[in-house]
């Protein structure tokens, strides 16, 4: 009687277990059906992308991510270019360049903050976040004139910068966190065994916190990669990012070229996507970091 109870019960927990797990899966396609119909959109033909009512069932072509790297040569001058090859490398350069220096700064900074702490620590600490309390639109007026006047604008050394200092608040806080939920009695214990301060922080705090690091870069690496107003407004021709790219195949004579359109933003997310899935294990430790006591 006892066993049958016992399996009564685990095949009860197994039934709603199996209607729990339908659920979350219903809503995870509903909030994925967005994602789902740009890829879809990115293989269809124009017809087909402009249908109505829309179709599900078409046969697939690849033309939109051959027109995204094509240039079209009419009377030997360049009639239409996406300009994506040009345009993806300079998000890759520039959000990888500034997600690296912010978190070599921030990882320093959060460092000091956390074991060097100075009179006033939550005050500095409070002035550096406020920095991110503003939307960009607000600060984008001085930025632009400060970009004019240093000859900064439509470089790539400008814009890496001001993604930098965008991105530090946010790395300073976060991996500051993380240093200090490390065991500190560790770390003395290396200083009396003659262990210096550079030691410590390279040899046992940071190995310890590469966790919050992976998540740090993440987050920030999202922040800067969809990043659109600065990129449209304070870089050049041969610095502009992918958001803009995709701003410019909106409009024209012939309407919204929804396919490569599409094409575009699915070419767009594979980067971020292999980012996030190489580093989904630290990704999970960093965002859980901490709310476990061994």
């Amino acid at each position: 009687m006892a066993r049958l109870g016992g399996r009564r019960q685990i095949r009860g927990i197994g039934t709603a277990g199996w209607g729990w797990t339908a659920f979350a899966g219903a809503i995870a396609l509903i909030y994925f059906f967005p994602v789902l119909w740009i890829i879809m959109t990115a293989f269809k033909t124009r017809t087909d992308a402009l249908a109505v009512p829309a179709k599900f069932l078409f046969t697939p072509t690849l033309d939109n991510f051959t027109r995204v790297f094509s240039r079209a040569m009419i009377g030997g001058e360049e009639a239409f270019s996406t300009g994506f090859d040009l345009f993806f490398f300079n998000s890759i350069f520039i959000a990888g360049t500034s997600v690296v220096l912010a978190l070599i700064i921030g990882t320093l900074a959060a460092y000091g903050f956390s074991r060097h702490p100075l009179r006033g620590n939550d005050t500095y600490l409070f002035i550096i976040l406020t920095t991110r309390m503003l939307p960009p639109i607000v600060v984008i007026i001085p930025i632009f004139l400060m970009f004019r006047v240093t000859g900064l604008s439509g470089t790539y050394l400008g814009i890496i910068l001001l993604y930098t200092a965008f991105n530090l608040p946010f790395s300073i806080w976060m991996i500051k966190s993380f240093f200090d939920e490390l065991n500190r009695e560790v770390e003395d214990a290396a200083r009396m065994d003659g262990s210096s301060e550079r030691r410590v922080f390279w040899r046992i705090c940071l190995p310890q916190v590469s966790a919050g690091l992976a998540a740090t870069a993440v987050f920030a690496l999202i922040l800067t990669w969809n990043e659109f107003l600065f990129a449209l407004l304070l870089t050049g021709t041969e610095t502009r990012t992918v958001p803009v790219a995709m701003a410019r195949t909106i409009g024209g004579e012939v309407g919204v070229d929804w396919g490569l359109l599409a094409a575009i933003v699915c070419l767009f997310l594979i980067p971020v996507f292999f980012v996030t899935f190489a580093l989904q294990a630290q990704l999970l430790r960093g965002v859980t970091f901490g709310t476990i006591r061994r």
